[in-house]
C-alpha cells in the first residue's frame, strides 16, 4: 500500500500528464468544462487565430496566422492530416458544408482563398484589398460574409466564388453574427466603440449602438432564445449583454482579460469565453445577470476557440511555448 505522501505525488503527476491525442487526467469533476485531450499541431509557431468545422468529416480547421498555414485536424483520430500553406496571415476560416468548400481570409494580402472537397484542392482567390478577417457562413443562402479593410463586409456567392455585394461600415469590423431569426447582422466596431446593425436585404447598416462604458468590443455571440446580443470588451474586461431589439443594456459582468472568442451553449444555458490571459470563463446564461460560475486555467495566449454543439465540445487553440508545442485543447462540457 502506498504511503499518503507517495499517493499524493502519484495523483498530482496523473493530473498533469497529457497523453498525446488521448484522454487526459482532469481538473476537479465539478468543473463545467473538463479537459479531455490535447491534439498537437506539430511545428507551428506564432499566433493562432480562428477555427472552423467540417461536421460530416469531423475535421477542424485551424488558422495558424503566425505560421502562414491552415492546419486540418481529424477529430476522430485526433491528429493533423493536412496543412494548407502559401497563405498570408490567415485569420478567418469558414466551411460551406453543402458545397464542401473551405474559405480562408488572409490579413497579409487581403485575399480570401477557396479550397474544394476533402483533398482541399485550390479553387480560387478573391481579392478584397486589405486585412481580410472574420468569416461567417449563411448555409440557407450559400453566402459567405467576410469582414475586411477599413470598413466593410464582403458578401461572397459560395457557388460562384465571387464577391456579389459590399456592406460599407465606418471602420474595420471585428466579430459579427448573423441573426437567423431575421435579416440582421450585428457587427462589433471597436475603433468607434459601437455595434452596427446591418440589414442584409438592404445591404447597409440601419442602426448604431454606442458602447459607453467599455472599449475593445471584439468577440460577439447571440443568445437567440433570450433575445440578447453578447459583446465582450477588453478594457475593462467585461461581458456586455444587450437587447437585440434595440441595443438597450441588460447586464455587465467582469471576465478574464484579452478575450477573442465567446460562445453560447444553448443546451446548458452557459457562455464560454476564451481569454489570452490564460483562462476560460464560464457564465450562467439562465437569467439576465449572466453570473460567472467558473474560471478554468489554460495557457497564456490561448484566446481563440470554437464551441461545436453537434459534437458537444469546446476546442481551444494554444500557441507553442517553451514547454509545449502548439496544440488544440479539447474540453467536454459537464454535466
Amino acid at each position: 500500500m502506498r504511503s499518503p505522501c507517495k499517493a499524493s505525488i502519484v495523483l498530482a503527476a496523473a493530473m498533469l500528464l497529457v497523453a498525446i491525442g488521448r484522454p487526459v487526467a482532469q481538473t476537479p469533476s465539478a468543473a463545467p468544462l473538463q479537459l479531455e485531450a490535447k491534439i498537437p499541431l506539430g511545428e507551428v509557431q506564432g499566433r493562432i487565430d480562428h477555427l472552423a468545422i467540417d461536421l460530416a468529416r469531423q475535421r477542424l480547421f485551424v488558422a495558424e496566422l503566425g505560421n502562414n498555414t491552415v492546419g486540418v485536424v481529424d477529430l476522430h483520430e485526433r491528429k493533423v492530416i493536412a496543412r494548407l500553406d502559401g497563405l498570408k496571415e490567415p485569420q478567418g476560416v469558414g466551411y460551406v458544408p453543402s458545397l464542401q468548400t473551405l474559405y480562408v481570409a488572409n490579413a497579409g494580402d487581403g485575399s480570401v482563398r477557396v479550397y474544394l472537397g476533402g483533398e482541399y484542392a485550390p479553387a480560387g482567390k478573391i481579392e478584397l484589398g486589405a486585412d481580410a478577417d472574420n468569416i461567417r457562413i449563411d448555409p440557407a443562402t450559400e453566402r459567405v460574409f467576410v469582414g475586411y479593410g477599413d470598413g466593410g463586409l464582403a458578401v461572397i456567392d459560395a457557388r460562384a466564388f465571387r464577391k456579389v455585394a459590399d456592406i460599407a461600415l465606418p471602420v474595420h469590423p471585428e466579430s459579427f453574427q448573423l441573426d437567423r431569426a431575421s435579416d440582421r447582422i450585428f457587427v462589433n466596431l471597436p475603433k468607434v466603440r459601437a455595434i452596427a446593425v446591418v440589414d442584409r436585404e438592404a445591404v447597409r447598416p440601419t442602426e448604431t449602438w454606442p458602447m459607453v462604458t467599455a472599449e475593445g468590443n471584439f468577440p460577439m455571440a447571440l443568445n437567440a432564445a433570450a433575445g440578447h446580443v453578447l459583446a465582450v470588451f477588453r478594457s475593462p474586461a467585461a461581458l456586455g449583454v444587450f437587447a437585440a431589439k434595440d441595443g438597450s443594456p441588460i447586464a455587465s459582468v467582469d471576465i478574464c482579460g484579452d478575450a477573442d472568442d465567446v460562445f453560447l451553449d444553448a443546451r446548458r444555458k452557459r457562455v464560454y469565453i476564451s481569454c489570452g490571459e490564460g483562462f476560460l470563463d464560464v457564465l450562467d446564461a439562465g437569467g439576465d445577470d449572466y453570473k460567472r460560475v467558473a474560471r478554468i486555467p489554460t495557457i497564456a495566449g490561448a484566446r481563440t476557440s470554437l464551441f461545436v454543439p453537434e459534437l458537444d465540445r469546446l476546442y481551444l487553440a494554444a500557441r507553442a511555448t517553451q514547454q509545449e508545442p502548439a496544440s488544440v485543447w479539447v474540453f467536454r462540457p459537464t454535466p
